[in-house]
This record gives structure tokens, C-alpha cells and sequence, in this order.
């Protein structure tokens, strides 16, 4: 009966893996369908940015569901959500991101600050500049609870929890309500290596 229970457990939990895998490869292919339009808006910009971090980006915020496919609408204009078409979200998602590269490597520290800034704010880039120069977990858990939630009205740090495996391994799966993502920059980072995986395939 035991040997049983254990088999059916196993066959449970392949059958999820098996899904969970099935649905990144679809998610990734939905992606890379935007591959051609980003590498057309990068050929047109100045900028540190390439291709396979912009899709890695646009895996993070939107795995490609939603017509602005980088959440940039904030950046554009303070409105979310207010870019209706995946043209010009890619177009001010790329802009920022150079802007953000470029503020990176003129203050000498590395491209990932510049990614979690998407995220954060430009802002952050001086905030790290000013702390050692190291995008560290800790310094972007700092930022949020001191300067991020506040700004956008927790002033209490209150938390919530994400259900994410990039947050659990790093910091247990704590965010502060309105304080933005610390993963952010990480979560494109192993998004980044996903999608290259997952061209194979």
C-alpha cells in the first residue's frame, strides 16, 4: 500500500513538472514572437541593451500576455497600463533601459543596477553608486522598504508574500506592499538563461 502511495505521489508529481515545463516553453515561444520587433528597436537606439535581455525582460513583466509587453507605460506617461500596443511598450521600455545602461556604466557599475532600476527607478542607480556600487539583495531590500514603499504610500513596511522560487531562494518571499520587486533584476537573470534553454527545444 505504501509503494503504492509513493508511485502515485511520483506520478503526480512528474505529471505538474511535465505541465509547469509545457507552460514556460509556451510562454517562452509567445516571447520570442516579439524577437524581431525588439531587435528593429534596438538597431535604432544607442545602447548597452541586446536582445536576449530585453525578451528576458519582457518574459519578467508580462510573459508576452499583455499589449504593453514591458509595463512601461509608467515610465511614459505615471499611467499604468496606458500603452495599448507592444510597438511602442517595447520602444519606451528599450528607451529607458539605455537611459538606465548608460547612467550604469558612466557611474561604473554593472548592467544589472541598470535592470533593477527598470524596476526601482533611475534613482536607484545613484543609490547603489553611493553604497559600494554592488547590486546586492540586501541593498534593494533597503531601497524598497526606505525609499520605494514609502514614496508610493507604505510607510508602515508592510510586507506581503511572493510566490516565487527566485524569491524564496534569496530572501524567503518577502515584498513590501508598493515597494516594487528586489528580485527584479535576478528573476531576469535566470529568465535570460530560460530562454536561451528554451530555444533549444
Amino acid at each position: 500500500m505504501f509503494k503504492l502511495i509513493r508511485r502515485l505521489v511520483a506520478i503526480i508529481i512528474l505529471v505538474f513538472i511535465g505541465f509547469r515545463v509545457y507552460r514556460i516553453h509556451q510562454d517562452v515561444q509567445k516571447v520570442l514572437t516579439y524577437e524581431s520587433m525588439v531587435e528593429t528597436t534596438l538597431a535604432s537606439n544607442d545602447t548597452d541593451a541586446n536582445v536576449d535581455m530585453v525578451l528576458a525582460m519582457i518574459y519578467t513583466e508580462t510573459k508576452g500576455s499583455s499589449s504593453d509587453v514591458m509595463q512601461s507605460s509608467e515610465s511614459s506617461n505615471g499611467v499604468a497600463n496606458s500603452i495599448s500596443d507592444s510597438q511602442s511598450s517595447i520602444q519606451q521600455g528599450v528607451s529607458l533601459l539605455s537611459e538606465n545602461l548608460a547612467q550604469a556604466t558612466e557611474a561604473k557599475i554593472d548592467k544589472w543596477t541598470a535592470v533593477q532600476a527598470y524596476n526601482f527607478g533611475t534613482a536607484y542607480i545613484d543609490f547603489i553608486a553611493k553604497h559600494g556600487g554592488d547590486n546586492t539583495v540586501e541593498l534593494a531590500e533597503s531601497y524598497s522598504r526606505d525609499v520605494v514603499a514609502p514614496s508610493l504610500g507604505n510607510t508602515t513596511g508592510q510586507t506581503y508574500f511572493y510566490y516565487h522560487p527566485i524569491a524564496l531562494f534569496y530572501g524567503g518571499g518577502k515584498l513590501y506592499v508598493n515597494g516594487g520587486n528586489i528580485y527584479y533584476s535576478r528573476e531576469v537573470q535566470f529568465n535570460l538563461y530560460l530562454i536561451k534553454l528554451m530555444r533549444l527545444f
